[in-house]
């Protein structure tokens, strides 16, 4: 349908929970999967969530296949969850790198859990329950931080990990080219 601007960090939309979206209409969560979806393209995001777009609904869209942006990155299924809940699987968690739309041209390294359950229902109304680790657990808890109005700044716990990508790989704290926004 629609590439959209994305919303970026200090908008307070971004600050809000978002709202149930199971009551909506299906030709109105239709629109709102479409704009996510060709939005999430336009920008090689590994993700996104609606409140992202200024749409204040629990929906996310993840999933990456051959992501020059994400190059290292296992494979993630294409998934749109409308109403996703996660569950942690162990206490075991992992730092990893993020970035993400909402703050672009910035990385901070991000605690998550390592291993997760996580359980939604598409746009057709299917339910969906599915375990994640690595890559693919860090994605959804990314999206679904973003229906809490949680972005991954809140989540650095050492703020010396986290700054503009060109000041963090020349300090030898971030390698390689620069990383994906999300």
């Amino acid at each position: 349908m629609t590439v959209r601007a994305v919303l970026r960090m200090g908008d307070p939309a971004l600050r809000a929970v978002a709202a149930p979206a199971t009551a909506l209409d299906a030709t109105v969560l239709e629109g709102i999967v479409a704009d996510l979806l060709d939005t999430m393209a336009a920008m090689d995001g590994a993700g996104l969530a609606a409140p992202q777009i200024g749409i204040p609904y629990r929906v996310v869209a993840f999933g990456i296949e051959n992501n020059p942006r994400y190059p290292e990155a296992e494979p993630v299924p294409l998934t749109v969850l409308i109403d996703p809940a996660i569950e942690p699987l162990g206490t075991e968690t992992e730092e990893g790198w993020e970035g993400c739309l909402s703050v672009p041209g910035m990385r901070g390294l991000v605690p998550r859990w390592r291993r997760i359950r996580y359980a939604g229902t598409t746009p057709g109304g299917e339910s969906v329950v599915r375990e994640a680790e690595g890559f693919h657990a860090r994605v959804v808890q990314h999206e679904c931080d973003h229906l809490d109005g949680v972005l991954y700044p809140d989540r650095v716990e050492n703020r010396r990990m986290f700054g503009f990508i060109g000041e963090l790989q020349a300090a030898g704290l971030l390698g390689g080219p620069a990383l994906p926004e999300e």
